[in-house]
């Protein structure tokens, strides 16, 4: 099964949960009320339904084609894909190292995302250094290895409970010995203590930027979509202490509702790299915000 074929999977209880709410609609004010209320259920937030519903309204009203329910359908759906679309940049590396700061709660699927993100860049040649600066989980750090072994990366690491940053400082110090062309770092994400996270990633970005003044060049947030709405409060929280530059989604395969890429977006004003539908290493894939949209919205009389 293909990527977009696992997506549509994953996404198959919402795209049926909007079909029933929306129905056979007509084409007057009965369609926006069952568009606002199917938009809701799908986790993209009232506030932010009532202003795409808004925005429906007025493009159909400016532009006079839409004469049917389904035409109305298909003007919603591109506007979803405009508002993902302005979200959906990837950067391709341009400086050497190359350094990726992946952060996240824990759960959220971080250590195997960074294994796939790894395996991706050694399939194009790269060579790659995966520090390990999980230090507060012994398991992190030997998943870490592990995903290191299965796609040829550098690992570094140093015993659990050790300084996040001194690791930190170790793989760049590494990766600028051996030439490296990635360095992708894993960072802690327990929240039962937020204030002593946070910190320990504001000491690690200074130590990396002590190195390399325009490092980390990506930082990258790891979000579970099954956690909806509180991904937001997540997001606002990590980049407000160390400024990211773009999200990546977890765990579309079955249970999330989907609709929190649009609040990520349009909430933080930041592109989604990738999304993920699975365990598998072909599972984690550039985002594509038509298909994703086509996934989760899917024809209005199917």
């Amino acid at each position: 099964m293909d990527f977009f074929s696992r997506l549509k999977e994953g996404l198959q209880k919402t795209r049926s949960q909007i079909a029933s709410i929306v129905g056979m609609p007509r084409f007057d004010d009965s369609l926006y009320e069952s568009v606002e209320e199917a938009l809701i259920a799908a986790d993209i937030g009232m506030e932010m339904s009532q202003d795409i519903v808004a925005h429906l309204k007025e493009r159909i009203t400016r532009e006079g084609a839409v004469k049917t329910a389904e035409d109305a359908w298909d003007v919603l759906k591109s506007i979803l894909i405009e508002d993902l679309s302005s979200a959906a940049k990837q950067i391709a590396p341009a400086a050497k190292p190359w350094v990726i700061f992946i952060v996240g709660v824990n759960g959220v699927g971080k250590t195997t995302t960074i294994g796939k993100i790894c395996k991706e860049y050694t399939q194009q040649g790269k060579s790659v250094l995966l520090g390990a600066a999980d230090t507060f989980r012994a398991g992190a750090i030997e998943q870490l290895r592990i995903w290191s072994e299965r796609a040829g990366a550098d690992f570094v690491s140093q015993q659990a409970g050790a300084d996040a940053a001194s690791v930190a400082f170790d793989a760049l110090q590494a990766a600028n010995s051996r030439g490296t062309d990635i360095v992708i770092l894993d960072t802690a994400g327990r929240l039962h203590n937020k204030v002593n996270l946070m910190n320990e990633l504001e000491k690690m970005m200074r130590v990396i930027k002590r190195q390399m003044p325009d490092a980390p060049h990506e930082v990258l947030l790891v979000i579970d979509a099954t956690t909806g709405q509180n991904a937001i409060k997540q997001a606002e929280v990590f980049n407000s202490v160390i400024g990211l530059s773009g999200l990546i989604i977890t765990k579309l395969d079955g249970t999330a509702k989907g609709g929190i890429a649009f609040a990520l977006t349009r909430k933080l004003k930041l592109p989604i790299r990738k999304i993920g539908v699975g365990e598998a290493i072909e599972d984690l894939q550039d985002f594509d915000p038509a298909g994703y949209v086509e996934a989760m919205f899917g024809k209005l009389n199917p």
